[in-house]
């Protein structure tokens, strides 16, 4: 089969939805698919990889080194009519995406869509609240001009549908239990942080941004400090807080961005893993530190909600109870025992999340749409 993949984001760039669909196109293409990437064009890039359209692209607002892609719809309209893909997977909802549907509508061509992000959570994050119900109309609007919307959750499925969200399909997702695994600790990089061989390392991983809600974080680290004066607190990530956060917390240990194994030793360094956010649709990050042996505090939603159970492998925590996610962080960093118990149970969690299985998984459903929409095209026979 032929597939197109349309993102706006993409390696190096480190996110989730960048991550997440570089695995699904490395899943399709190692099943034998021909794959063609269609992005925007990356600061410092100059001919294209195999099998990748570049498009031309401009700088996010409040995120440096990001890009959005500008409106496309007559080259993906040329591009696809000369290579035309069975079906074509829009993984983002900015400009490029629109473009893309466009075009693939025009050449009765079928289109998935990935839900990612919450982006009726983050206009709240940043101080827009009135624009939630209009950001939700919006991404309405698209999603639903595709044959598929593909989620990772029972819980966003569910939640879709009643917002007339049409044809909502869960994928789940799957995480590299070889790449992340409590072998990588590293108690060199732990001496680094500050710690001594039994002190306690909190950490967090992911980007640094008002709509991870991480003043929740440093306030549940300040309270276990007070059971754990040895623990430290270390930074994984970068973003448009994290200049304020440093000032504010001079003893914190900011990582920067860390990728590969670096990444996979800094998860399996950790003792506890903080997610405060509340604005994610899945939260890979919850999967990763599961597969380092990392005990998990998160609210109780997406990936946490699907694989984390409270005292089997940290804390599910109901979604707006601050307190109590304070409380979860004071009992499990003052119980040694209890943390060590819950590492290979962590392990267990997640050891079925193959990515393979999730690769075959999309593969099928790109499959059926491409097969329904011959269906649909062939001539009636009387």
């Amino acid at each position: 089969m032929r597939y197109g993949i349309v993102t706006e984001t993409y390696p190096p760039e480190v996110n989730g939805v960048a991550l997440t669909v570089q695995g699904l196109e490395q899943g399709l293409r190692q099943r034998g698919h021909e794959v063609t990437m269609v992005r925007p064009r990356q600061d410092g890039e100059v001919d294209p990889p195999a099998g990748t359209l570049l498009v031309r692209g401009a700088a996010l607002p409040r995120y440096p080194g990001l890009k959005f892609g500008l409106p496309a719809t007559r080259l993906l309209h040329a591009h696809w009519r000369q290579a035309r893909p069975d079906a074509i997977y829009v993984a983002t909802e900015g400009p490029l995406g629109w473009s893309a549907l466009r075009a693939a509508r025009r050449l009765g061509i079928p289109a998935a869509t990935g839900f990612h992000t919450r982006f009726d959570d983050y206009v709240r994050s940043y101080g827009a609240p009135w624009l939630e119900a209009t950001a939700l109309r919006w991404m309405r609007h698209f999603h639903n001009g595709a044959q598929a919307t593909l989620v990772p959750t029972l819980e966003l499925q569910a939640f879709l549908q009643a917002q007339q969200f049409r044809s909502v399909v869960r994928l789940s997702r799957a995480v590299d239990t070889t790449a992340f695994h409590p072998d990588h600790r590293d108690e060199a990089l732990r001496r680094d942080w500050g710690l001594d061989p039994h002190a306690l390392a909190v950490i967090h991983v992911g980007r640094i941004a008002p709509e991870k809600n991480l003043p929740l974080a440093v306030r549940a680290f300040r309270e276990l400090q007070r059971v754990r004066p040895d623990a430290r607190f270390a930074w994984v990530g970068d973003g448009p807080a994290r200049e304020a956060l440093q000032r504010e917390n001079p003893d914190f240990v900011f990582c920067g961005i860390q990728r590969g194994e670096a990444l996979a030793r800094h998860f399996a360094s950790g003792d506890l893993f903080l997610f405060p956010s509340r604005s994610e649709t899945f939260g890979n990050v919850t999967l990763e530190a599961l597969a380092s042996g990392v005990p998990v505090i998160a609210f109780d939603y997406g990936a946490a909600r699907e694989f984390l159970r409270t005292d089997v492998h940290g804390a599910a925590v109901a979604l707006h109870d601050d307190t109590g996610f304070i409380a979860a962080c004071l009992r499990m960093a003052s119980d040694d025992a209890l943390r060590a118990r819950m590492r290979p149970a962590c392990r267990d969690a997640v050891a079925a999340l193959r990515p393979a299985r999730v690769a075959e998984a999309f593969d099928h459903l790109l499959q059926s749409l491409a097969i329904r929409s011959d269906i649909h095209a062939a001539p009636t026979v009387t």
